[in-house]
């Protein structure tokens, strides 16, 4: 009878120990989890199921919900509204065209940064507002100081006053993930030695470098929103930042890598290595609708969600979700930030 107690909780331990292995593929905890977990097997230490599920929750350090959360639907996706071309349709080379390769059927492009050069892609026209959408796929492994960027400018049009909206994925070592970083930048803010950035980062719910996701930026009047998979991980609002803060002129696209090891892994702790080059980075699934600068007054902005502008509840939610998991850095949260620079934090929730 006791080796069958003894068997049967073991029995419940391995399941539970199966569970996690599928739950927890995202967490960053897993691998200390299940090294906890092997070795109370291999000790052959049955734990009845209610303290075993302790263990797991407190090595997790979440809500027994979390072990089975999966990312929440936004019940909004705009990607699907807008159909995919070929990047010579709205693109061109900007720099590197040495370092860029096209796909057969002219849907895909990567890019290369070596010791010599990184690479970039322009949109062929502006734009005052609009979905800007790609799915990008990075290289694993050390990356430190690589900055793969997709974004809005028009630093051509307005040197030393330009705006931008930024989504850049940050190199990283081994072991340590991937950084998204979003960031906007309003008549100057980004140009010379003082700079006044937005930025908010993530540490994604998945591997950015195991397969292509959907980055994307919606622009219009009312606010920006920034997009990975149709889930918004990010809102900037005009209404809460005020005309000052709010990028208004046009635009274009552009897609780069490029050699960013003063800042970009770390605060510049870590550099690009050339010892592991070519750094490669997968461009497609090009999405782009919006008003064009030529467009008449009536063209409409493509809106946020079903309602138009603002998000939906369930939009919210989702964002909430992504924020609560992936955020590991906000501007109106970091206290050595001059905040009188940064008027909107005061309503920041």
């Amino acid at each position: 009878m006791q080796e069958m107690d003894r068997k049967q909780h073991n029995d419940l331990s391995c399941i539970l120990l199966s569970a996690c292995v599928t739950a927890c593929k995202a967490a960053a905890l897993a691998c200390e989890m299940m090294s906890e977990m092997g070795n109370l097997l291999a000790r052959r230490q049955a734990l009845p199921p209610a303290i075993a599920v302790a263990v797991v929750v407190l090595l997790l350090g979440h809500h027994p919900r979390a072990l089975v959360q999966a990312q929440p639907s936004p019940g909004y996706f705009p990607s699907a509204t807008v159909r995919s071309m070929a990047f010579s349709e709205d693109y061109d080379n900007l720099w590197g065209p040495q370092h860029q390769t096209l796909s057969q059927d002219k849907m895909a492009l990567t890019l290369l940064m070596d010791r010599t050069s990184g690479s970039g892609f322009k949109s062929k026209r502006s734009y005052r507002n609009g979905y800007f959408g790609v799915s990008i796929k990075v290289q694993p492994g050390y990356t430190a100081g690589v900055n793969t960027a997709f974004y809005l400018s028009n630093n051509e049009l307005y040197p030393g006053k330009h705006d931008e909206i930024d989504m850049e994925l940050l190199g990283t070592v081994p072991g340590e993930p991937y950084t998204l970083q979003t960031n906007v930048y309003v008549r100057g803010t980004g140009d010379g030695a003082r700079l006044v950035g937005r930025e908010m980062r993530f540490h994604l719910w998945f591997d950015p470098a195991a397969d292509f996701h959907h980055y994307a930026i919606l622009w219009n009047p009312d606010e920006i929103v920034f997009l990975v998979d149709d889930v918004p991980v990010r809102r900037y609002a005009a209404s809460a930042t005020g005309a000052a803060a709010f990028p208004d002129r046009e635009m274009w696209a552009y897609g780069s890598i490029w050699d960013a090891s003063d800042w970009a892994t770390d605060g510049g702790r870590y550099r690009a290595d050339y010892s592991y080059q070519p750094f490669l980075a997968g461009f497609r699934g090009f999405r782009t609708a919006g008003c064009e600068t030529a467009a008449p007054a009536g063209c409409r902005p493509v809106p946020a969600s079903p309602a138009g502008a603002g998000l939906s509840v369930q939009q919210r939610d989702a964002m909430r979700w992504a924020q609560q998991r992936s955020m590991v850095y906000y501007y109106c949260q970091d206290y050595t930030k001059d905040h009188s620079l940064y008027p909107e934090c005061s309503l920041a929730t």
